[in-house]
């Protein structure tokens, strides 16, 4: 079975103004307290109201679901020793007008250097999910083929309709936030892996990037794993929600490895529709309609639901059809994290969406 893991991304947040708080450092030392997890588990993020958490290696959904909801657990504890929450929501509601102090490692000092503004603003939380793939080549070719695919994942996922404590009118505001680095946005098409690794190359040698990890497209190889690291997603309200996500995409890399060895064309689909796409998919989520991979528009439920028919096989396979078919039904049932969101806006305001997004962090 092909091995997939998590990351998710959470912010700190005080319980009674919902505002983001620095406490990133005490949290993440917190956490390792009593065994529950490991330093490896609990890790830096760039701003220092938020901390990521990182699953093991894992071989089926029930594994990626416990290891979820004990770091979800562990780091939720620790941040109410400090006097804090955790949120799960892929942008804040509201924000201080000052900017959250940066966490000391040189690598985010530079980024401040090169775009200080981007950096106050970059208070977004995503799930990122890692699927094994044999190796770079086959990797590249997956890539290729999963790309048309990204702004269904988006908008299905989209958990981050607030900003400032306003409505922005998207449901997912962090991909439009992510889409202003250099580098960022939909992947684009590789010849095979040295043609990947010579254009990343040509990145770096002209400055616009420092490394590998500002290569911000939704989809891109991994520079530390022998993985396909899918990071559209907004992170998720509910745990069994990413794991719905991770069983999807480990499914449609699966397929795709399935096509590329059998010289599957690829879908005709110019980069400009995809980027736009992608750009609807965040402002509308499932609310309206989704582009398809030929670039025709559909209501969402039926692309998501063609999209299902696109990876039942694999899904079957790892006998994870069950599962996702149960929550891709209560997905379209209660919406988006950004649908109740905003559902929680309407009926309570803002103390109702901190306490929607804080409540929620540690359901199955």
């Amino acid at each position: 079975m092909t091995t997939i893991g998590v990351e998710e991304e959470y912010l700190l947040l005080d319980p009674v103004t919902g505002l983001p708080v620095p406490q990133a450092d005490k949290v993440r030392a917190a956490a390792g307290v009593g065994h529950l997890v490991s330093d490896q588990e609990v890790q830096y993020e760039l701003l220092q109201a938020q901390v990521e958490v990182a699953t093991p290696v894992c071989d089926t959904l029930e594994e990626v679901g416990g290891h979820l909801l004990r770091l979800r657990h562990a780091v939720g504890v620790a941040a109410e020793e400090h006097g804090c929450r955790i949120g799960v929501c892929g942008t804040p509601p509201v924000r201080h007008g000052r900017p959250i102090a940066v966490t000391d490692q040189a690598r985010y000092r530079a980024m401040v250097t090169q775009a200080p503004q981007l950096v106050a603003e970059q208070l977004v939380n995503g799930t990122h999910v890692h699927v094994a793939v044999p190796d770079r080549e086959a990797g590249v070719q997956v890539l290729n083929r999963i790309r048309f695919r990204l702004p269904t994942l988006t908008a299905m996922a989209a958990n981050s309709p607030l900003w400032d404590g306003h409505d922005t009118g998207f449901a997912s505001w962090r991909t439009v936030i992510f889409s202003r680095w250099p580098v960022s946005g939909m992947p684009p098409h590789f010849e095979d892996a040295a043609d990947y690794d010579r254009r990343v190359e040509r990145l770096q040698e002209s400055g616009l990037i420092s490394d590998a990890g500002q290569l911000y497209w939704q989809a891109r190889l991994s520079a530390t794993y022998p993985t396909i690291e899918v990071r559209c997603p907004d992170v998720q309200l509910r745990a069994d929600e990413a794991v719905m996500l991770a069983a999807i995409i480990r499914a449609l890399v699966e397929t795709s490895l399935a096509e590329a060895a059998a010289g599957t064309p690829l879908p005709d689909c110019a980069p400009e529709l995809l980027q736009a796409a992608m750009w609807h998919a965040a402002r509308h989520g499932l609310g309206d309609t989704l582009i398809d991979p030929d670039g025709t528009a559909h209501r969402a439920g039926d692309v998501l639901y063609e999209f299902l028919r696109h990876v039942a096989p694999a899904l079957d396979a790892s006998g994870d059809s069950r599962q996702v078919t149960s929550l891709i039904h209560r997905l379209l049932q209660d919406g988006t994290g950004a649908d109740r969101q905003r559902a929680a806006l309407a009926h309570g305001g803002l103390r109702a969406v901190t306490e929607l997004i804080s409540a929620q962090s540690t359901m199955p």
